[in-house]
Parts: C-alpha cells; structure tokens; sequence
C-alpha cells in the first residue's frame, strides 16, 4: 500500500472518529484572530491564546499528553514568529526567541509547565511588539493610557475614565497624551476601534451592526463613516476585499459575505 493511500485510509477514520466523538477543532478565523492580535500588540492577545491552547478543541497529536501540548506549542510559536515577523519585528529576533522557547518547552515535565510557558511565549511576544509599534519613547503615563484603552475597546472610554485609572488630572492626561503621539486620545481611539473592526471583518462573520456595536461606536452609520474615513473603504467594501485573505499567500480564503 502506498504512502498516499494509508494518508487517506487514516484521514478517512480520524474524520469518522471525531464526527462519531463530536469533536470539532476551532475555526479557522478563530486561530487567525489571536496571531492578529499579537502582530497588533494586542493585549487581548494573552486571554485569547489561553482559550485556544488549553481549551477542548485543540487537536491531538500524540497520545501522551505532554507530547501533545509540546507539539501544539511549536506549531503555535511558528505561526507566533511569522505573524510578528509580518508585524514589523526583526526576522533574526523573531527566530531566535522561537529557538529558545522551543528548549525551554522540550525541558517541560507536565503539561501545566507547558500552560504557563506558552502564556509567558505569549505575553513576551505582544509586549515585543507593543514596543515596535510604538516605536517612540512613550512616557509611563502613556503606556498606561494606551495598554487601558487596549484592553476596553469594547466599553466607552473617556479622559475622565483614564484620568481616574492614572490618578491624575483630566487635562494632564489630555495634554502629555497629545504632546507624546500627535494625537488627541479621541482620535487615538477611534484608530484603535478602526483596527480592531478590521480584524473582525477580515476574520469573523459578525456584521457591521453587530461590530459597531461590540466597539461602541454610537450607530452603523457613525460606524461606516469614521472607518471609510481612515480606510477610504465602507465596512462592507473593506470585507468584500479582505474576507480570510491568507496573512501568507495574499490570496482570498474564501468569498466575503455580503452584509
């Protein structure tokens, strides 16, 4: 029996194992979402790949549990390295922290050693990329004001709301924030929200209603033209575009839906 043939024998039983098991593995725009959010220095990024690695539909590799998580951490820390890589960080870097978690995983006796260095892989790898993206010196104050408006895209987030978070003035905050990025924390936000709503048109089948919503954008319509006003494309022309368009071939996945 050829190589090929005992592929498809195996690939046939293991898809009838799982259909019978109902097991499914996450979608595909799931898995994308996470290695998006670390290439942004997103910090939703550490929550996101804790649900992914440890959760029930993560796939089995080898029958021996530890084995099998290491296997799932180098495949992640490969598509870790390459999405960072895209994001603007340095090849050689980007390769050698993949070299050196690598060892330290293969050193791991328990799969809860493997949880936690795969959350710290995670965590290195995002700050990393905050760093760069960043780019300028940014004063502690800022930092704080941009991990906190990171973390709640999903709520309002008003100066007052940051001033409090810092423990200082309203005006203060407004005044160093602008001074330090050129832009107001209003316009810093809204770019935020633009970039998240990207993703989530890229990647997931939510509407626009249901992602200005999610972002708390005040209606669809106020929605739709403050992203054509940073893209120079509606939601829905954006989503026709760049629907599952691979982060490695350029080619479109699949057809966007229409909204």
């Amino acid at each position: 029996m050829s190589v090929n043939r005992r592929i498809a024998e195996s690939l046939e039983r293991l898809t009838f194992e799982n259909r019978e098991a109902d097991f499914h593995h996450h979608s595909y725009d799931e898995d994308i979402r996470q290695y998006e959010y670390i290439k942004r220095g997103d910090l939703r990024a550490l929550e996101e790949g804790k649900r992914m690695f440890e959760g029930p539909t993560t796939g089995s590799l080898s029958d021996d549990p530890v084995m099998n998580y290491k296997y799932l951490f180098v495949a992640s820390i490969t598509l870790v390295c390459r999405f960072c890589i895209e994001g603007g960080m340095p090849a050689e870097v980007a390769f050698n922290l993949s070299d050196l978690y690598i060892r330290q995983v293969d050193q791991c006796h328990t799969v809860d050693e493997i949880f936690a260095l795969h959350d710290t892989m995670y965590r290195d790898y995002t700050t990393r990329m905050q760093g760069i993206l960043r780019r300028d010196v940014f004063s502690r104050p800022v930092h704080r004001c941009m991990d906190y408006i990171d973390q709640h895209l999903q709520q309002p987030i008003t100066v007052k709301r940051l001033a409090q978070e810092l423990g200082l003035s309203e005006t203060y905050v407004s005044i160093v924030f602008k001074r330090e990025t050129g832009v107001a924390v209003s316009e810093y936000i809204r770019r935020k929200r633009v970039d998240t709503a990207k993703t989530l048109l890229q990647y997931t089948e939510f509407s626009c209603v249901e992602i200005a919503e999610y972002l708390c954008f005040s209606s669809d319509s106020h929605f739709s033209r403050v992203f054509r006003e940073h893209t120079g494309q509606t939601p829905t022309e954006y989503r026709r575009q760049n629907y599952r368009k691979h982060w490695g071939s350029g080619e479109s996945a699949s057809k966007a839906k229409e909204i």
